[in-house]
């Protein structure tokens, strides 16, 4: 399925002469409460041994510097009447080891998302309550399937799909109107890359800290900026 218009404006022939990647970082003030084990997961007898060991929850993937994982970063405000080449890649989301993979992830309004299992067993993905008007959806995926494309047409940050076969499963979809996104790494750090020189609010948004914003002046040489969280 085609892109939105939103995102065929960013292709146009038409580039802004200036772009830079916008590198930076997310902190988390104050001390998380510890991730909690997730029981049903190790006791099942195929997941178990899809993920061996201990498996935690992921509510807050801290890292070096504090830095923290999971972040969703995407431009705001400041797009209007720019154009530019870049698009973003295709989200694939997989299920493995009984886990939504990754966790947080992001696509374009209108484009297409695949979901995967890579599991030897069945999952399903069910979206069951949009708050942006997006179509729902709840569907099987065996053992040896073959990926399934589903579309979130509104933006909607964030979307949450959930598994019903094994309820402790959930994943996060940020989908916004435009292509300059990322989701921080288990260390804070993202990369957007190629943002259209000018001025832009940037927004971060966490499940469980929030969402701040900050404003941000890109040129072609780019632009550095660091944000902090806070537990809640």
């Amino acid at each position: 399925m085609k892109q939105s218009l939103i995102v065929a404006a960013f292709a146009a022939s038409a580039v802004s002469a200036l772009a830079g990647d916008v590198t930076g970082s997310v902190s988390l003030k104050g001390t998380p409460p510890p991730e909690k084990p997730i029981t049903p997961l190790m006791a099942d007898v195929n997941c178990g041994k899809a993920s061996p060991g201990t498996v935690t929850t992921r509510h807050f993937v801290v890292g070096a510097n504090n830095g923290l994982g999971n972040v969703f970063v995407y431009v705001k405000a400041g797009l209007e009447g720019k154009k530019s080449e870049v698009t973003a890649p295709k989200a694939v989301i997989d299920q493995l080891g009984c886990l939504y993979q990754p966790y947080v992830s992001g696509s374009v309004a209108g484009a297409a998302i695949e979901f995967r299992n890579s599991d030897a067993f069945l999952h399903n993905v069910n979206f069951m309550k949009s708050d942006a008007g997006n179509d729902t959806f709840n569907f099987a995926q065996g053992a040896g399937s073959k990926p399934i494309d589903k579309v979130f047409k509104n933006v909607e940050v964030m979307a949450k799909i959930q598994c019903n076969v094994h309820p402790w499963m959930f994943g996060y979809i940020g989908i916004v109107d435009n292509p300059f996104f990322a989701v921080t790494d288990k260390d804070g750090k993202f990369t957007i890359k190629g943002l259209p020189a000018g001025k832009y609010t940037l927004a971060f948004k966490h499940l469980k800290a929030g969402e701040v914003t900050q404003e941000v002046e890109v040129k072609d040489s780019g632009a550095t900026v660091t944000a902090i969280l806070e537990v809640k």
